[in-house]
């Protein structure tokens, strides 16, 4: 998902462009910046996740979000692949402030900025427990925790993934079901 910047506004102008806006944009630093569309094996884990949690917290405050919806951190507003918003009915209709989990599905395009400025942005967040980075192209899982100081774990396959912030766990084949990169060909092949 390559992004572009397009222009700069303000943040009370972005919001009111994005309610009609055919392509969605994050407001960073007071740009304006287009996001691409994504791949199958992107929609694939998203898929895979939103079906897991959405049964899973069934009948609780806490609701399960895909990337149609921003999360708000400090004057800047990103669009994660998928978060978890257990204050939904306080919160404004268009954005969450105060998420419980977010994880962004990365690919060589938008790996580092995952990893570098969305982190350090996203652990500013009070209310965010966890941070899971999820690598289409290869079977990679990292996962920070605030209740581990934010060290990172990772998992592959064979692993199982525990969501301590909705308290499921979820194995790695799970997460990454139907999608198709090299590891997990060889992986269904033995």
């Amino acid at each position: 998902m390559p992004l572009e910047k397009l222009h700069q506004t303000t943040e009370e102008e972005y919001l009111k462009q994005e309610l009609n806006a055919v392509v969605k944009h994050e407001y960073i630093g007071g740009c304006v910046v287009a996001m691409a569309g994504a791949s199958k094996n992107h929609g694939r884990i998203i898929r895979n996740l939103l079906s897991k949690f959405d049964t899973h917290l069934n009948g609780s405050p806490c609701e399960p979000f895909s990337s149609d919806l921003k999360v708000k951190v400090g004057k800047n507003y990103f669009y994660p692949d998928v978060v978890v918003d257990c204050d939904s009915e306080s919160e404004p209709a268009y954005f969450a402030s105060k998420p419980t989990l977010i994880i962004e599905v990365t690919s060589r395009s938008t790996r580092h900025r995952d990893r570098s400025e969305k982190l350090l942005s996203y652990l500013n967040i009070e209310s965010l427990q966890e941070y899971v980075l999820i690598d289409q192209d290869v079977v990679s899982i990292d996962v920070f925790r605030r209740s581990e100081n934010w060290i990172l774990r990772n998992y592959a396959l064979g692993d199982k993934v525990l969501f301590n912030a909705i308290n499921l766990e979820l194995s790695v084949e799970e997460i990454y079901h139907r999608v198709i990169n090299e590891e997990m060909t060889d992986f269904l092949k033995n």
